[in-house]
């Protein structure tokens, strides 16, 4: 399945109705390329896992530039899913969550496990 890109408007709330089974949180792009670093190390291996046919259908959603993620009030830190950093990968079934992966040190060894399971 292809990777889904967000709308910019999209709400935390909104992606309980989202038709993907993955929702991937990541930095916003900022001169060209996503401003966390982590974001970036984990971009290839994102991209291979859900770029199949066969793979899990995926969504991006960017959480804002740095000073926006920041924020203590961003949106995505609070609502249904609750992100506390970039990068995280939620698995979801019926609008909930099932389980979740964040930073680079759980993406990078637990992302195959996470799409298997």
């Amino acid at each position: 399945m292809p990777i889904h890109i967000a709308d910019p408007t999209t709400t935390p709330e909104s992606l309980a109705k989202a038709s993907e089974e993955y929702l991937i949180f990541y930095s916003s792009i900022v001169n060209g390329e996503m401003w966390c670093p982590d974001c970036l190390a984990v971009e290839d291996l994102v991209k291979n896992t859900f770029s199949s046919e066969d793979a899990p259908s995926a969504l991006i959603i960017y959480t804002g530039d740095r000073p926006t993620w920041k924020s203590p009030s961003n949106v995505f830190r609070s609502g249904p899913f609750g992100v506390p950093c970039v990068p995280s990968i939620v698995k979801i079934k019926n609008g909930k969550e099932v389980t979740r992966l964040v930073d680079q040190g759980e993406i990078i060894p637990g992302l195959g496990h996470l799409v298997q399971s």
